[in-house]
């Protein structure tokens, strides 16, 4: 049976190289670097000694504050109602009854429950309820029981922008974006940044919402899934065991998992207090910094500086570096101790020496605000850059504010938009990844779309390309409701199709991948070449291997791009370089190009030439014929034939005198594909 498994994956190794083929992309990363700022710095704008107003703040206070608190009509109460205090619940209490009106609908597939909850939400909305507003801008925005109309969405999302709805600012900011105007989606997104920048911790990173692919490629993630699945993960089950045992690192380990909202487990602040401690009784140093942080901010607990200074100095004691950034903290604050900005900047530094990136980050405020130290913002913004480099998203709030004012940096709005939209992502509205996520792991495709597709319009990548995903995985499974009930296959592909489109416009290439496959082979859409080939140059821009193996393969054949071995030999060459575990398919690729020119009328080039319409075909072929005993030397027979083409051509032009080459430039000496 493994002999035949393995027959079976080398011809479709085989096939598959002569066809265009897409599988996951990876994500565009914006990367800065001192260099690439030098320029920048060069212009400083020199703003005297004395500290002032200049419109950046100086240590934010990292209180710890409630999701709906920060996120006004944060779904939260619904997903999370242990949490969220009564009095808030029937301050509310119209607007969460619907809303959960319309997540039961939409995970249900009622047509007339939906229809019911979106002309109470309508009647809200009328009534000036910003967060209502808000509702029927996603609805109008998606089709969803009233007739898509972009128009109406961005009216009703201007309304509840007005009156204080951060989730209305995102989608804005990210519709402002997309259009380019750039002046008004920075204003959005400073603002959105600062109120994220809030739910941060003090010396660690930011609280994290892992983003959660579902997908890769056309398959579903499973491993990526199944450490996604909380408390019910096997591995989080025995870790927990193991701490209940008295293992302080799986203590400690599980602390973390409930500090941070890790692999799917719900965000617990009073269980980490409590496993932290259970550790530090156990000699486990590393949970005394934790338990600074958590008493520094009051998370799960009433905020006790004077605890707070103790823990991080016991943690400091045991080498533990960034609790430093915690100890220079409450001296710049004077929390729990008299404000010292000299002992401040020397816990600072010795965080900054052993390589923390918030002890950069808490430099480079300390000179941009001329606190304790001669102000200097050229030495700040190299502060700034790199805590940047090292992933410190403190940092890129900065960076954004001084390229956004063209304070210590050269003005640049677009690249500021782009970094405060990198900061208002982890904000408290990124919550909606995590309840999809666990909707789409209980099974609950529908509300899993419904959440995905609500953070695909305020500009989340990954929540584009799960909710397409789901689209094209699920078909009428995933519960799609458009204007008149359950959306026909048409409306689905129009739906997959904009929000991969979407995500291929902020640098996932599989995205646009996608795209182009569907033009090419008629996937859900008429068959157009022309169109293909856009997508797969918009992929190859993103330095994506596989469109350029497409795009060879289309000069070969003359489909949507000019006829041209040349171009798709230089494709296939390039795609390559940009991957070296492309070299099976650009091998064979090669010599198909080589055929092409030797044999231009035989009848390899014609079998070649067929495979698209029979690749459909394939696999059911393989299955029913090939996987029969004795067949696989149809395989071996093909490859032979291959070799002796390629060994009497080669043999000829070894004995000819002077023979041409038939690729200058591009293929080897002898007329043949260059090994790579």
């Amino acid at each position: 049976m493994r002999n035949q498994r393995t027959r079976k994956v080398t011809f479709l190794l085989l096939l598959l190289a002569l066809l265009p083929i897409s599988t996951l992309g990876r994500q565009l990363v914006l990367v800065l670097s001192q260099e690439d700022l030098k320029e920048a710095a060069v212009d400083s704008t020199n703003l005297g000694d004395e500290p002032s107003d200049s419109g950046f703040d100086d240590f934010i206070d990292s209180e710890a504050k409630p999701d709906y608190v920060l996120d006004p009509g944060s779904w939260s109460p619904i997903f999370e109602p242990a949490i969220a205090p009564h009095d808030h619940l029937e301050h509310e209490a119209l607007y969460y009854s619907v809303v959960s009106k319309i997540v039961k609908a939409y995970s249900r597939g009622d047509e007339r429950a939906m229809e019911e909850a979106a002309s109470e939400i309508e009647a809200a909305a009328s009534a000036g309820h910003p967060h209502a507003q808000s509702i029927l801008g996603f609805l109008y925005g998606m089709g969803i029981g009233r007739e898509r109309s972009k128009a109406k969405s961005f009216l009703y999302h201007h309304f509840a922008a007005e009156g204080g709805n951060m989730q209305s600012k995102m989608a804005l900011a990210y519709t402002y974006s997309r259009q380019e105007m750039h002046d008004k989606a920075v204003k959005l997104y400073a603002e959105l940044a600062e109120v994220a920048i809030n739910s941060f911790l003090i010396s660690k990173d930011s609280p994290v919402i892992e983003p959660v692919r579902i997908h890769s490629g056309a398959e579903e993630n499973k491993e990526a899934l199944r450490k996604s699945r909380g408390e019910e993960d096997e591995d989080f089950q025995i870790l927990e065991y193991q701490a209940q045992k008295g293992n302080a690192g799986a203590m400690y380990k599980i602390g973390i998992f409930y500090y941070f909202g890790l692999r799917g487990v719900r965000r617990d602040h009073t269980k980490a207090l409590s496993w932290f401690l259970k550790a530090v009784e156990k000699g486990e140093a590393r949970s005394m910094e934790l338990l600074g942080e958590i008493y520094a901010r009051g998370a799960g607990i009433e905020r006790n500086f004077t605890k707070a200074l103790e823990w991080l100095t016991l943690a400091s004691k045991q080498q533990l570096y960034s609790a430093y950034n915690g100890l220079g903290y409450l001296y710049v604050k004077g929390y729990g101790v008299e404000k010292n900005y000299t002992k401040a900047k020397e816990y600072f530094e010795k965080a900054a020496d052993n390589g923390e990136a918030g002890g950069f980050y808490n430099l480079g405020v300390m000179y941009l605000k001329g606190i304790g130290v001669k102000r200097d913002v050229k030495i700040a913004s190299k502060y700034f850059i790199t805590a940047f480099d090292a992933g410190q998203p403190k940092a890129f709030y900065q960076l954004a504010k001084m390229f956004h004012t063209g304070v210590g940096l050269k003005k640049n709005v677009p690249l500021a938009s782009a970094l405060y939209k990198l900061v208002a992502e982890r904000g408290p509205w990124s919550s909606l990844s995590r309840w999809a996520l666990e909707s789409y792991l209980r099974g609950d495709v529908g509300r899993a779309f419904l959440l995905y597709s609500r953070m695909a319009e305020l500009g989340y990548e990954i929540a584009q390309s799960n909710a397409a995903w789901i689209l094209d995985k699920y078909g009428e499974r995933s519960m799609c409701l458009g204007e008149s009930g359950i959306c026909s296959d048409e409306e689905r592909h129009q739906r997959s199709h904009a929000l991969w489109w979407q995500a291929s416009e902020q640098g996932n290439e599989h995205a646009a991948l996608l795209i182009g496959d569907a033009y090419y082979y008629g996937r859900g859409t008429e068959r157009d070449y022309d169109r293909a080939a856009e997508a797969y140059m918009h992929a190859k821009s993103q330095s994506n291997a596989q469109a350029m193996f497409n795009l060879g393969y289309m000069h070969e054949h003359g489909q949507g791009l000019p006829f041209d071995l040349h171009l798709a030999k230089r494709y296939y060459d390039q795609a390559l370089e940009v991957d070296h575990a492309a070299k099976l398919p650009v091998t064979l690729a090669l010599a198909s190009l080589w055929i092409r020119k030797n044999y231009a009328n035989s009848i390899l080039v014609h079998v070649i030439d067929s495979l698209p319409e029979v690749y459909p075909k394939v696999e059911a072929w393989v299955e029913d014929v090939l996987m029969e005993e004795g067949n696989a030397t149809i395989l071996t027979l093909f490859v032979c034939l291959l070799t002796v083409l390629y060994l009497r051509e080669r043999q000829r032009r070894n004995v000819a005198a002077a023979g041409e080459v038939a690729f200058p430039h591009q293929l080897g000496e002898q007329g043949v594909p260059v090994a790579i």
